[in-house]
């Protein structure tokens, strides 16, 4: 099946929510039952959802409704904030990535992250690509490391822009090839998952276009999950689309289901405009 889900609804009753039924049967990341912690304030209750693999994921709902707390939690992002505590089951390939004695550094290869606002470090294109597959010892020689980088670029469809100046500085691109240097930088330490929050809130038309163009070309490699406050951008790169409400996952379904026929009243009210 293509996601399963058991929604907590901090409201009225709901019905059920409905679930698809075709796909692939093993989840790449299974959440069952989760609950996150700011100190003694809980801001996600409850949260049950299955990602399949080659799939891109929308979450989207209001601000402040827990999605990027919840992408966080993936690859334990959220573990640099002091006083902050998960609760339940985050499995990826059958894996907890929460027992005892995981190895984070390990994980978050596997799991990339490209944040909101694009982060270049203030070195070279190159280097920038280069950072992780040095620090992670994952080539054994300058050809090695300079054909990873390549293959990097081109997955973030950026080499033919910046192949003949690799070598200036990254703090010299566009917005939108920024955020392209990110993917990239993500991707060159071969992760599984890619997550991305916002990665087109900050940009352009155009730069928008040219990433979720980039986001449905990489999905046949990753497992994509996408936070989003464009409903027009959710479906037009999403599979998978899972609506979060005051921290409960109301509903997940089908991205066209969702826009044209979602199961929740308060989902339908959001994907129209009429709350939120």
């Amino acid at each position: 099946m293509l996601l399963e889900t058991r929604p907590h609804v901090a409201m009225p009753p709901a019905p059920a929510v409905t679930t698809p039924t075709n796909g692939p049967a093993v989840p790449k990341i299974d959440v069952s039952d989760m609950r996150f912690y700011y100190g003694t304030n809980r801001v996600l209750t409850d949260i049950s959802v299955k990602l399949m693999p080659n799939q891109v994921t929308a979450l989207i709902g209001p601000s402040g409704c827990g999605k990027s707390t919840f992408l966080r939690s993936l690859n334990r992002m959220n573990d640099i904030i002091p006083g902050t505590r998960v609760e339940g089951r985050v499995l990826i390939d059958g894996d907890d990535i929460y027992s005892t004695g995981i190895d984070v550094v390990a994980l978050r290869r596997r799991v990339g992250m490209v944040f909101q606002k694009s982060n270049p470090f203030p070195k070279s294109i190159f280097e920038n690509v280069a950072y992780g597959l040095r620090i992670n010892h994952m080539t054994s020689s300058r050809e090695e490391l300079r054909g990873r980088v390549e293959a990097s670029l081109k997955s973030a469809a950026l080499w033919d822009e910046v192949s003949d100046r690799l070598h200036t500085s990254a703090l010299a691109l566009s917005g939108g090839q920024q955020q392209r240097l990110c993917i990239a930088r993500a991707l060159a330490v071969e992760p599984e998952i890619l997550l991305m929050d916002e990665p087109a809130s900050a940009l352009d038309p155009i730069a928008t276009q040219r990433i979720e163009e980039l986001i449905y070309q990489l999905k046949s490699r990753y497992t994509i999950a996408i936070v989003t406050h464009n409903m027009q951008q959710a479906a037009r790169v999403s599979d998978v689309t899972a609506f979060f409400w005051l921290g409960t996952l109301v509903e997940c379904d089908r991205t066209n289901k969702i826009f044209t026929a979602p199961s929740e009243k308060l989902t339908e009210d959001y994907v129209t405009g009429r709350c939120g």
